[in-house]
């Protein structure tokens, strides 16, 4: 009920001409309400404790959150989420659906210009889906945050240059949801404009990473290589420019849109590279425990021996498999000073772990596992709400705080 009144009251052409006011008053489209909350100090005005239903998502919680103290749209909210208990029940079952509530198709964000790689990852994902093209991986969070686009699609990691961090970095720093997980097998493939054969080429354009991944392609043809931040990007810009000297590096379908033709297919060094692509919403899903789920955590430990083997051990005396570990320095604390008196004073890095693990949010399993890792990991506070959004659909009681700022 509360998601169907608030279109109402903000149908999308409302909530769209907003999004545009707010970015020709502010040209470098940052986000505004956020950017004015991190450079001043936001007054405490309330602290009460709700109990949140099991089917009652973030967004409708916020939305209610606005409707009983009577905040007007002009205001921002901030909500921080503390004192998360663990669930006395089994999560309530609902259909994961692939278009809005409203029956329109599902518009899908993702850095680019049509063509690209994660727009194929969409496609594959949602073949009925409304793309949205994105200047950069930012823009295509903020889409989403603006009521733009209704879920992000980035890549995360592939099986040749491995995890890209840029993006872990933004799971943390936008309040999104992963909802999803595609698989993209890659097929880089050289293109020029028609009637251009390769041993005309002089130069070939692409994403750094594709340039490196056709290494052993490129030198037999001797070609200078030019990276540019977007395969299909350069494919827009050899079409356009009539280059009859320069190729690309790029997806078959870009060929297609830009009216390339293709003049080598998987002309990576590895004959099978897959991309893992994640989607994510404003809204966090509700878990089954009728179909395969994966979860993601994020959490980072105190210095000590056997600290991380005894997070782990939650999950294998569980008998759940993990299927990634990702440890990184973190970037706002990347030193942590340990004063020893045996051995003197110290420096460690402090470390983010990431790890995805098999188990649907839905089984006792997996709540108990993560019920015994919350004593044995820290949390930066400034980042709890996201590290702890699996637990926001559980019957649980939470102490919020609202800040507000006009």
């Amino acid at each position: 009920m509360a998601k169907s009144s608030f279109k109402m009251e903000h149908p999308l052409e409302r909530r769209q001409a907003e999004a545009a006011r707010i970015r020709e008053k502010y040209p470098d489209r940052i986000p505004v309400i956020v950017e004015r909350a991190e450079k001043s100090d936001v007054p405490e005005i309330d602290k009460k404790k709700y109990l949140v239903p099991a089917d009652l998502t973030v967004g409708q919680f916020v939305y209610v959150v606005r409707k009983r103290i009577k905040l007007s749209p002009e205001k921002a909210i901030f909500i921080f989420v503390k004192n998360i208990l663990p669930p006395t029940e089994p999560l309530s079952v609902s259909d994961i659906r692939a278009t809005p509530d409203d029956g329109t198709k599902v518009r899908i964000s993702f850095k680019g210009v049509p063509g690209s790689y994660s727009e194929d990852a969409a496609l594959k994902a949602y073949p009925n889906c409304e793309t949205v093209p994105c200047g950069d991986f930012e823009d295509a969070f903020k889409a989403v945050e603006l009521w733009l686009a209704d879920k992000v699609i980035i890549p995360i990691e592939n099986t040749s240059g491995g995890s890209i961090h840029r993006n872990y970095d933004l799971l943390l720093r936008h309040r999104l949801h992963i909802v999803g997980e595609v698989q993209l097998a890659i097929n880089f493939c050289l293109l020029a404009l028609p009637g251009v054969k390769a041993e005309y080429l002089e130069r070939v354009l692409s994403h750094p990473q594709a340039l490196d991944l056709s290494d052993t392609f490129l030198t037999k043809l001797s070609l200078a290589r030019v990276s540019v931040d977007d395969a299909a990007g350069a494919a827009q810009y050899v079409a356009s420019n009539g280059l009859y000297n320069a190729g690309v590096i790029a997806s078959p379908r870009a060929a297609e849109i830009y009216g390339l033709n293709v003049l080598a297919e998987r002309i990576q060094d590895d004959s099978e590279i897959i991309s893992r692509y994640l989607i994510l919403a404003r809204d966090p899903i509700i878990s089954r425990a009728d179909k395969p789920f994966k979860t993601s955590i994020v959490f980072t430990l105190d210095e000590g021996p056997g600290v991380l083997f005894k997070a782990l051990a939650v999950f294998a005396l569980r008998d759940i498999n993990l299927t990634k570990i990702e440890s990184r320095p973190q970037r706002n604390r990347p030193l942590r000073v340990v004063d020893d008196s045996n051995t003197g004073t110290a420096k460690y890095f402090d470390y983010l772990f990431y790890i995805d693990f098999e188990a649907s949010m839905a089984e006792p399993r997996a709540q108990t596992a993560l019920q015994h890792l919350q004593p044995k990991v820290k949390v930066l506070l400034s980042k709890v709400y996201y590290l702890v959004y699996l637990f926001l659909c559980l019957p649980c009681n939470i102490e919020i705080i609202l800040l507000l700022r006009a």
